[in-house]
């Protein structure tokens, strides 16, 4: 009989105690905590390497040859290494051919929409660089790989895409900070872009 009164009691006489009489208790739930990320300030310098493009990149990156097995010769990898990202630049030549030119735009809208799976939004955006050309931007919001892809040609000559991958399975509101870098860095790239 004793344990049935405790094993009662016991509990109610903890859950009372805990509660304070006559003081209004507001209880507000702590906010959600992200990894700190220290972002450099943006430095940028030349592309060196010889392409049939030019334009200039973040001092804090690697230029890589592009790796995948269909690459061509003039696909580059900007890899930042600090934040397990980078931007894949990929150049075809038009060589003046309006069929080219619609076949290579088509295929930038297929990969942006292959991201229609998992993201919430994709927006498009023409935007118009200080040089006076003009990119199709596409922001993709979500849980997405590549939150960020583009394109820029002159129409004739040069047809030049690229896209911001994260090789990660971490949540995107966790990397905005560094996608609003990267992002900086693919406009500067966009403004500072010549063909060659």
């Amino acid at each position: 009989m004793y344990k049935t009164i405790v094993a009662i009691f016991l509990p109610l006489s903890l859950l009372f105690s805990g509660c304070k009489k006559g003081e209004d208790q507001t209880y507000i739930p702590k906010p959600k905590g992200y990894n700190r990320i220290d972002l450099p300030g943006h430095a940028y310098k030349q592309l060196t390497e010889k392409h049939p493009y030019s334009f200039q990149v973040s001092k804090y990156a690697v230029v890589e040859p592009d790796t995948f097995k269909l690459a061509g010769k003039d696909w580059i990898f900007i890899n930042y290494p600090q934040f397990k990202a980078n931007i894949q630049i990929t150049y075809k030549a038009l060589n003046n051919n309006p069929t080219l030119l619609k076949a290579f735009i088509d295929d930038s809208y297929k990969l942006a929409s292959k991201h229609q799976i998992r993201a919430s939004s994709i927006q498009e955006q023409r935007v118009l660089g200080k040089s006076g050309r003009t990119a199709m931007l596409f922001k993709i919001e979500g849980d997405v790989p590549s939150p960020y892809q583009f394109y820029t040609t002159d129409s004739t000559g040069h047809f030049l895409r690229g896209a911001i991958y994260f090789p990660t399975a971490t949540k995107n509101d966790s990397l905005a900070p560094v996608i609003d870098y990267l992002q900086a860095d693919m406009l500067q790239l966009l403004n500072t872009l010549e063909w060659r």
